[in-house]
Formats: C-alpha cells, structure tokens, sequence
C-alpha cells in the first residue's frame, strides 16, 4: 500500500515531518531517479534519496519508537550543525543505524534542563503542533523584587508582541535575598516565552531550567549533559497524547545483561560530561 512520501522518512525518523516536506519543496528529495513534490505517495519498494543519498524506508511494523531524555546544559544550540562552532545538543547523543534522532521542540541557549529525542518523526511533528498544548513545566530563578502585583499579572494575562500570554501556573519555590526561585507552567510552545512573560513585567531572569514536559520529569540522577532512554509505559504516554498507536517493543531490557550495559553506559556518560567540562576549562563535580 502507498503512503505519503513525507510520512514514510518521518516514520524511519530522517526528520520530522515538516523537515521532510521542507526538504521535498527544496526539491531535495528524488523516488527512483525522479525529483519528488509534495503529497507524492510511494511503495515501499522505492528507491527514496536525499541530496544523492539512497535512504532506507522501513514500514510501521520494522520501526520501534524510542525516545530520550536529555539534560541540556546551558550553552548548547538546539542546531544540528553550528557555523560558530558552537556545542549542540545532538553532540552526546547515541548513534542510531539507519535513521537520526528528532528533537521535540527547542531550548534556547541560555535555558538548560529537559529536552526530549524521538527516533519517530511523525510523533515529533504531533508533540510539537499547537493543538496538543502539552504542559511545559520550568523552574525559573530571578533577580528582584516580585511584588504580588506582577504575580497576579502572570497569572491572569499580560500582551506580548505576538498576542496575549500567561503562566497556568505559577508558585514560589524559596530563595535568598533578591534571587527568588519560581516554578511556571505552561501549555503554549512559543519562542521564549517564559523569559518574555518575565520581561513584561520587568523582572530579569538569571536562570531558567526546564523541568517537566507533560508528565515525564527531569530525573533527578541525570547530570548535566546526559541522556537516558524512556521505557516503553513513557514512550506510550507520549504516543497517546499525540494520537498515535501504542508501541509494543522496546530497546529497554529487563534482563541482567541489559541492567549491566545500562549502568556501563551511565558511567560512559558522567565520564563524557567530565571530560568536556575539563576540556572547556570548568571545574568537574
């Protein structure tokens, strides 16, 4: 059976869908020898290249979906490639064969925290449509005086450039002095938002972490630059609120062995993250 061409390179995870289409307008993407437009279906015995390059095509039932949570540091670029050389986000993360690992939307460069991969380009697409309203949760440290006035002011609304905005929530979390600690929520993706809200009511943000996406938590055990895999009742959760089929399989093993290789890799990881703090000349944990 055909599908859309666009469907089946998201689905093998070589982007996101609307990469995919973006890539196929480009005129970026050919099926058997013949540049490919948009809305084309294919079999899956097409030969599918990307700048040149054959691409494998896999059906719904050779892709597993797996998803990774990442611990962003500040400082990194949520780009796959930097022109100021700057580190990304996809720098530490594991090599997949075959496909590549879709970023669920973006942190800038100065938050750091939560940060979600999907080897499914079509769940990333839904995750990060506007119709999902998936709640962000952030721990946000400020510089100042926050009057209960101006909290008031984040909760009921105030106007940003690109339309009204407010926090769902918002509580103290403590703090010293003139440095308050607070945590937000929102179910809105837009760019920067948090800091935004913030700036409108004129208090500066000196930190900001992301701590939550939907129901799925920062863990607490994941240091800076870091990454775990999800299990599969966590990749399912995901899959739902995007209003997709349930997956049944899983890279996760429960047996001795895969318990032993997740720990080796958990150490692979602490010493990685080490190790570019020393060669940036930080001082390690």
């Amino acid at each position: 059976m055909s599908e859309k061409l666009q469907k089946i390179l998201a689905r093998a995870g070589h982007g996101s869908r609307r990469e995919m289409e973006a890539w196929i307008a480009a005129g970026r993407v050919s099926v058997d020898g013949v540049i490919a437009n948009l809305g084309d279906r294919i079999e899956a015995d097409a030969k599918v290249r990307i700048d040149g390059r054959q691409v494998s095509l896999k059906s719904a039932d050779e892709v597993i979906c797996r998803v990774l949570a990442y611990h962003k540091p500040e400082g990194e670029i949520c780009s796959r490639k930097d022109p100021e050389g700057r580190p990304t986000v996809f720098d530490r993360l594991p090599r997949t064969r075959d496909s590549r690992w879709v970023a669920v939307g973006r942190l800038d460069i100065n938050t750091s925290g939560l940060l979600l991969f999907t080897s499914d380009g079509e769940l990333a697409n839904r995750l990060m449509h506007p119709s999902n309203e998936v709640e962000r949760e952030y721990a946000v440290r400020t510089f100042g005086e926050v009057s209960d006035l101006v909290v008031q002011k984040l909760r009921t609304g105030v106007m940003l450039e690109d339309g009204p905005a407010q926090f769902d929530q918002i509580k103290s979390a403590g703090g010293e002095g003139i440095n308050q600690w607070w945590h937000v929520a929102l179910h809105e993706g837009r760019n920067r938002e948090v800091r935004r809200l913030w700036e409108a009511v004129e208090v500066q943000v000196s930190r900001l972490i992301r701590v939550r996406y939907g129901m799925i938590e920062l863990p607490k055990t994941l240091p800076r630059g870091g990454w775990m895999e999800l299990p599969l009742e966590q990749v399912n959760y995901l899959r739902q609120i995007a209003g997709l089929e349930p997956e049944t399989r899983s890279m996760l093993g429960m047996d001795k062995h895969s318990v032993a290789r997740a720990k080796v890799r958990s150490a692979k990881v602490r010493r990685a993250v080490r190790k570019q703090k020393t060669t940036q000349g930080k001082p390690t944990r």
